[in-house]
């Protein structure tokens, strides 16, 4: 435990409560342990305590099921999808390509109301897609090339390979 709270690779919160569990073993109260390691209440640290004792080192960890959870459900998440698949109508969406903002318009109108641009470009990375040299979004491995026989699809047959 010393050597994690020395350690500067290891992460912030890691380095904290291992901190917190050495000013406790030293014989400080709660109160002062918190204060030492920058938290607000000694209920903090009675309870990591109280779960150091029952788990070991693996108290320094973050818990399973911890952190942001999801805001949209899948549901939602394939409702962009297919808006990002249907052909923008000049008319209705005053688009003839989409980018995140007209995105982000035309899912607001019909069903997600409160929708931003980043969770649309979120959930487009997610997916495969990429923010193209034409500025508009299209699948990672596509691209549509002009030629003088008319506009060709081309895909790149490497793509799975390139992708994180």
């Amino acid at each position: 435990m010393q050597r994690t709270a020395k350690a500067t690779s290891e992460r912030v919160d890691v380095v904290k409560r291992a901190k917190a569990l050495l000013a406790v073993r030293a014989g400080r109260p709660y109160t002062k342990a918190a204060q030492e390691v920058g938290y607000k209440s000694g209920d903090s640290i009675s309870q990591l305590v109280k779960r150091f004792n029952q788990q070991g080192l693996a108290a320094l960890l973050i818990a399973p099921g911890r952190g942001r959870k999801q805001t949209y459900t899948s549901e939602q998440r394939a409702r962009i999808m297919a808006e990002v698949q249907r052909k923008p109508d000049r008319e209705k969406d005053g688009t003839a390509t989409w980018s995140l903002e007209t995105l982000e318009r035309a899912l607001r109108k019909d069903a997600l109301p409160q929708i931003s641009a980043t969770t649309i470009g979120e959930v487009l990375h997610e997916s495969g897609y990429a923010f193209g040299k034409t500025r508009t979004w299209c699948p990672t491995g596509t691209a549509l090339r002009v030629r003088k026989t008319g506009t060709v699809k081309v895909e790149d047959p490497k793509a799975q390979e390139k992708k994180p």
